[in-house]
């Protein structure tokens, strides 16, 4: 039974281990938005692999069977995340930006997600058992930071017109002409 004291304990320290981890690490600042990448500046340098090694585990089964068209649909869904993060407010991205930040921390990434290798090189089955340590845990913060991945993953995915036939979903309709 968890008390009042060790869940006070427990969110002091996660509250320390992401600020200690986003001012070893720090992050960049973004850079003006331009070029094809330009949504990718609203994110820290290790974010895109994160998302990359996160993507296709979320989506397993909705992504293209056809590996080269997977690799497009996990690199354009990370662009797409980058996107939907650019557009929160500045407290959002701040918060967002100190997660990745802790699980671009080689230490943090082993302790929290017990992914023990960098993220490019992470299995998906390393990823998995992540993702779902942390959708069950029993602290909140450890669940908030997993549905904030996991809504803006599916927000990306199915947000793309390229994703709606493989849903049945004809798109919008069309509004007087």
């Amino acid at each position: 039974m968890t008390t009042r004291r060790s869940f006070l304990v427990a969110g002091i320290a996660g509250g320390a281990a992401l600020a200690a981890a986003y001012w070893l690490r720090g992050t960049r600042e973004p850079a003006p938005a331009s070029g094809p990448n330009a949504a990718l500046d609203a994110l820290d340098a290790d974010a895109p692999m994160i998302i990359a090694a996160i993507v296709p585990v979320i989506l397993d089964g909705a992504l293209p069977a056809d590996a080269a068209a997977r690799q497009a649909a996990v690199t354009e869904t990370v662009a797409n995340v980058a996107r939907a993060v650019s557009g929160l407010g500045p407290a959002a991205q701040r918060e967002l930006a100190e997660l990745f930040s802790l699980l671009g921390l080689a230490p943090a990434r082993i302790a929290l997600a017990g992914v023990s290798t960098p993220w490019a090189q992470a299995s998906p089955a390393a990823v998995a058992a992540f993702l779902e340590r942390w959708r069950t845990s029993r602290w909140m913060l450890l669940r908030s930071a997993y549905d904030g991945l996991h809504q803006l993953v599916l927000a990306a995915w199915y947000g793309n017109p390229r994703s709606w036939p493989s849903i049945g979903y004809p798109g919008p309709p069309a509004i007087g002409r």
